[in-house]
């Protein structure tokens, strides 16, 4: 899996560059030091399928980074890295489409399961913002959601919006809509952010 790991700062860059090849052999890393190299390295390379991305760039900052990226590569999985770990930022976050939230202070144990969970087809978030998470139960037994929901749902936990989510389940936006209604309902949610959120914490995993 080609991964781009997007950070200003080298000597973080080049660390975890080295703990990521190390634990995961199957990384094919690029790197970028700012938004507009990541913006050329996507669209040079394609098949690029995973993004780590610090919030704290030269030439951008903040979700707008996130956007932008999000905008040029829909399909693409983003993770945030950042040292703002505030529960406004990492929710911000995740409204925008991130996989998950990783906090730059983590120490390597914790970023290495960080990734153990983005790359089993879960969303990672911060133990601050999400409490105590129990183990990954079946998803059917907690939910008693329909195959058809649990697609939408594996969507929403990726981070796509309505539009990619009716084009890839060849689904109409009513329909889609009616989906995430009944997620909402069952995850005891109001938007997608609460319903990410409630999703990890129940340590749903869908791959």
């Amino acid at each position: 899996m080609k991964t781009l790991l997007i950070d200003d700062h080298p000597l973080f860059r080049e660390g975890l560059a080295l703990l990521m090849a190390s634990a995961f052999p199957q990384l094919d890393i690029r790197q970028a030091d700012s938004i507009g190299q990541a913006l050329e390295r996507l669209q040079g390379e394609a098949d690029i399928r995973l993004v780590l991305l610090d919030l704290g760039l030269p030439d951008s900052s903040g979700t707008l980074s996130l956007r932008r990226l999000r905008e040029a590569a829909p399909e693409v999985t983003v993770v945030v890295l950042s040292a703002d770990e505030t529960p406004e930022t990492v929710l911000g976050a995740i409204d925008e489409g991130a996989a998950g939230f990783i906090p730059k202070t983590s120490q390597p144990g914790a970023m290495r399961a960080a990734l153990e969970t983005v790359l089993a087809g879960g969303v990672y978030l911060p133990p601050r913002v999400l409490g105590l998470r129990t183990e990954a139960p079946p998803v059917e037994t907690v939910l008693g959601l329909s195959p058809r929901q649990l697609d939408v749902l594996k969507l929403l936990i990726h981070g796509k919006s309505n539009k990619v989510i009716c084009r890839e389940l060849e689904l109409s936006e009513s329909t889609v809509k009616t989906h995430l209604g009944a997620i909402f309902r069952k995850l005891d949610a109001n938007s997608r952010t609460q319903a990410v959120v409630a999703a990890a914490r129940l340590g749903l995993r869908l791959s």
